[in-house]
């Protein structure tokens, strides 16, 4: 009988590290396009994201809200200089259309950000995101979230994906499964944010998962896949079964 190997290892991978994403990176979809982050953007997002019916869009994120505007610019200043995360401001092609080119900044609708950048393992995370109401529950927040994907994974050469929230926080729970991650475990008391306990649900998407993944989110993202009053005929979970 053959004896078996009392240290079992790995699988061999390549050693050639992924590549940093840049904020000169310009990733355009049907709905949304994606820039570095800048102060520019800031006053025409502060609006969509400010105030005290708005205030919940906070509850989880590690700062905010924002009742000063002055407060607010210093915040997406810092953003914008910022390496691990990097920070992506995600505009509405249709609100570009409207203002034009030369005032492309004021379509800013939401921000999304990479961070846990490591290049040497090839692996990354998307975090740090601010939907506004505007952006919510929209395909735009769908393709925003494949154009992120499919940069790191098809132009960047990252071989895992990672999705963090807090564990009370069930949207982005959903949310992670409904784009395909699957559920990894529970860091419990991970953060202490605003003075309160954040036990931590990690989800990730590998290389070999993101054909599919990506399979799946193409076919919803179609047009053929939503009616006259742009309801989706599909849900995004019915093109993995």
């Amino acid at each position: 009988m053959a004896s078996r190997d009392p240290n079992p290892l790995g699988e061999i991978v390549s050693t050639s590290p992924a590549k940093r994403p840049s904020r000169d990176t310009r990733l355009v979809g049907r709905y949304v396009t994606l820039v570095g982050l800048s102060a520019a953007h800031a006053d025409p997002l502060y609006p969509h994201i400010s105030g005290p019916d708005k205030a919940h869009l906070w509850d989880y994120m590690f700062d905010g809200p924002y009742d000063d505007i002055a407060v607010f610019r210093s915040n997406i200043k810092a953003k914008e200089t910022s390496q691990d995360p990097s920070f992506y401001a995600i505009l509405s092609n249709d609100k570009i259309a409207e203002a034009g080119g030369d005032k492309e900044n004021d379509a800013v609708v939401g921000i999304a950000s990479y961070l846990r950048i490591d290049p040497g393992n090839r692996s990354i995370e998307v975090g740090n995101l601010m939907y506004s109401p505007q952006l919510q529950r929209t395909p735009a927040a769908t393709e925003a979230m494949y154009l992120m994907l499919s940069h790191a994974f098809d132009d960047l050469g990252y071989r895992r994906y990672e999705w963090k929230c807090n564990s009370l926080n069930a949207p982005s729970s959903r949310a992670a499964l409904r784009l395909g991650f699957k559920y990894e475990g529970l860091f419990r008391k991970h953060f202490i944010v605003k003075g309160r306990n954040r036990d931590t649900t990690w989800y990730s998407i590998v290389d070999d998962e993101w054909p599919g993944v990506k399979r799946a989110l193409e076919a919803w993202l179609d047009p053929a896949n939503f009616d006259s009053e742009n309801k989706q005929r599909k849900k995004l979970e019915e093109f993995r079964q």
